[in-house]
């Protein structure tokens, strides 16, 4: 499959125009993320309100935390915002991004989400969190629209409000376990001992077994550690339990993810022959740089990804605007695959700014906009994405899953290169795993 270059449907009609809807608030809402230390803010140099064609939107992700963080995916929101503005906004509204610290902690996402209430966005956009139980309830209850998660969890792909732009782990993780079965012999998966961990294992197994092999090895890890010496000599023992077959170990610890193949790489001296695969979000190549390059532990590492390679042209749009509009600011790098997510999910917001038009924009609009079988073209950094209300995922697990290709990428000469051309369809083995 060669990628995409679709031109977008202009020619459908707009949806009908809704009136105001209703907010369920608690006192919790109205209370939430006050002030900037709190987390949250809003980009400099967006004015307006909800009466002069404004869009408020909201983007979260985890800061200054132990564990994984993406400060670029509101950087990126804000530096979109700037661009788009600074051109007269999307068929004339202005975009207000309110930004909000989830701290990888199920309250600080749960006040996220009320906040997102009480700010009356129109959505919530390209954001991250781990915390699916604690923040859908309070969008939910307001019928405010999530797109364009990170796909850290399964329930981004079950629920009815939730508009993904990327098949997540569930794709990542069974391309990987493909990719993977007819080259290794046994394998380890090292994943975080937490509730988004622990979907990991099923996932990964699901692509195993579609390739003729058996489940991998799991084994728990903090995902907060600071060295992982003993987790590496573990997952390096169990990848070399079968003599003479070469096996392959599978860190998926997020931004911990450098440190345990420190660990990794020290240890292995003892089991030189055990290689080494990860999906896109755990590695990127300003990681692999950190580790080395070519003289690195990822060295002939498969990489499984959602997107093109970074230096794919394709990626041109976004680089433009990085350099225009959050230039000198290094949480916006065009490698990351937050930042990637963040700039495809305000794509399909602006697919739906530009079907509403001149209507009234709320969440009712945009979720109402985004369920009429609107049909979104990113470029070609991923198949049209659309959210029909039955699809090939309704009688599985992944109800709202809408783009189930991922890329085949590998460590070449210490830099990310594309394994295949275009895109790999793991629909038919997401179809038979099981979530967990």
């Amino acid at each position: 499959m060669t990628g995409r270059r679709l031109r977008r449907n202009a020619s459908l009609p707009a949806p009908a125009r809704t009136g105001p809807r209703r907010h369920l608030l608690t006192a919790g809402a109205l209370a939430a993320c006050a002030s900037l230390s709190a987390g949250c803010g809003v980009v400099p140099g967006a004015t307006g309100g909800s009466g002069d064609g404004t869009v408020t939107v909201m983007t979260w992700a985890p800061d200054g935390t132990p564990a994984t963080n993406k400060p670029g995916m509101p950087a990126m929101a804000r530096a979109y915002a700037r661009w788009v503005n600074a051109a007269g906004g999307i068929a004339g509204h202005k975009l207000k991004i309110v930004t909000c610290n989830d701290s990888n902690d199920s309250v600080a996402a749960a006040k996220c989400a009320r906040l997102a209430v009480k700010e009356d966005v129109a959505a919530v956009v390209g954001s991250y969190s781990q915390y699916s139980d604690s923040f859908f309830p309070p969008l939910e209850s307001a019928g405010i629209p999530y797109i364009g998660g990170y796909g850290v969890t399964t329930a981004e792909f079950t629920r009815a409000l939730s508009y993904p732009v990327n098949g997540g782990q569930p794709a990542l993780l069974v391309g990987l376990g493909r990719v993977l079965a007819p080259r290794c012999g046994p394998v380890a998966l090292v994943r975080p001992d937490s509730i988004a961990g622990d979907e990991l294992p099923g996932l990964l197994d699901a692509g195993l077994k579609a390739g003729g092999h058996g489940r991998a090895h799991d084994q728990l890890a903090a995902e907060d550690a600071t060295e992982y010496s003993g987790k590496a000599v573990e997952a390096l023992a169990q990848a070399s339990a079968v003599p003479g077959r070469k096996g392959c170990v599978v860190p998926a610890l997020g931004e911990r993810t450098n440190i345990f193949m420190d660990s990794f790489r020290r240890a292995r001296q003892e089991y030189p022959a055990v290689r080494t695969a990860a999906v896109l979000g755990s590695v990127d190549q300003t990681v692999i740089d950190a580790s080395g390059g070519a003289s690195g532990p990822y060295e002939g590492a498969s990489i499984t990804g959602w997107y093109p390679v970074a230096d794919d042209p394709r990626w041109d749009a976004m680089k433009k605007v990085i350099n225009a509009q959050a230039f000198g600011d290094n949480r916006v790098d065009p490698t990351d695959a937050g930042v990637q997510t963040t700039w495809i999910a305000y794509t399909v917001l602006r697919a739906v700014l530009e079907r509403i038009g001149s209507g009234p924009v709320n969440a009712d609009t945009v979720r109402r906009t985004l369920d009429s079988g609107l049909s979104v073209d990113t470029g070609g950094l991923t198949p049209r994405l659309r959210w029909p209300l039955s699809g090939p995922f309704a009688s599985t697990g992944f109800a709202r899953l809408a783009n189930a290709d991922v890329t085949l990428q590998v460590v070449h000469g210490g830099r990310l290169v594309s394994a295949t051309t275009g895109f790999v369809d793991v629909t038919k083995t997401l179809q038979d795993a099981d979530p967990g």
